[in-house]
């Protein structure tokens, strides 16, 4: 039965999972969850443990979700996705979630057996954007990255969700600059860290083309998983297959 840890560090919640041998030398591999399913720390843990790995693996909460969600529960999430998804969700979770990673990482070592200098990290969808803006930056050293479903650009994923909610996003030259900030595509000479990408073969066309971009421009592996599109729900055959990429990367990148 595989050791699982729960709690909070520098003020973010986080899953945990025990590596392959408790008694030896460990990784960390640190990442954040989607805000469609998976859609929280736990979640995303079940759907992608990457059991076997010399490594702990440690899922956090984004910020204004689950735990953290604002004062008024998923329906003022709503209203500010709502009044302005770049503005008001996807910039402030990511510029929240990136600035407090030192932290975090730094008492996470402190506190997890065995852990040693190494260090991944991972990403899906919404948290994609946290991983890729880490290893932009640069302020943490990473050896490896894996991000699914990634959000490669953010202007085509708000456009994807204009057809999918049927609404149409106010652009204003202040969340166009925001946007442009989170194009990785554009950015990608900023991304030295080895990284591997996975998309559903049924994802829009608002992700796959942005994944496929970003592969030509680093050079770097894409794995796409048939049958799925966003979403892949813990014990799906998709959830298995990202599982599957996730743990024979990282066991490469990352060896014991």
């Amino acid at each position: 039965m595989r050791e699982v840890v729960e709690g909070v560090a520098a003020g973010v919640p986080f899953v945990a999972l025990a590596p392959a041998d408790p008694e030896a030398p460990a990784a960390l591999v640190a990442g954040w969850h989607l805000m469609e399913v998976p859609a929280s720390e736990q979640a995303f843990a079940d759907a992608v443990p990457m059991a076997g790995l010399q490594a702990w693996r440690v899922y956090f909460g984004l910020p204004l979700t689950g735990a953290r969600l604002p004062e008024g529960g998923p329906a003022e999430l709503f209203r500010r996705a709502s009044e302005d998804a770049v503005l008001n969700v996807f910039q402030p979770v990511t510029e929240q979630a990136v600035a407090e990673f030192p932290a975090v990482l730094a008492e996470l070592r402190d506190r997890l057996p065995g852990v040693d200098g190494r260090l991944g990290v991972f990403g899906g969808s919404a948290g994609s954007l946290v991983a890729l803006e880490v290893l932009a930056r640069g302020a943490v050293a990473v050896e490896a990255a894996a991000v699914v479903s990634p959000v490669a650009q953010l202007a085509p994923v708000i456009g994807r969700n204009e057809r999918l909610f049927d609404v149409t996003y106010p652009w204003t030259p202040r969340s166009r600059e925001v946007a442009g900030h989170y194009d990785f595509v554009r950015r990608a000479g900023e991304l030295t860290t080895p990284l591997l990408l996975v998309a559903g073969a049924d994802d829009d066309v608002a992700v796959r083309e942005p994944a496929e971009a970003l592969r030509e421009k680093l050079g770097t592996e894409l794995v796409t998983v048939d049958g799925m599109a966003h979403e892949f729900a813990p014990g799906t055959p998709a959830a298995k297959q990202v599982d599957a990429a996730f743990s024979e990367w990282f066991a490469r990148r990352l060896p014991a």
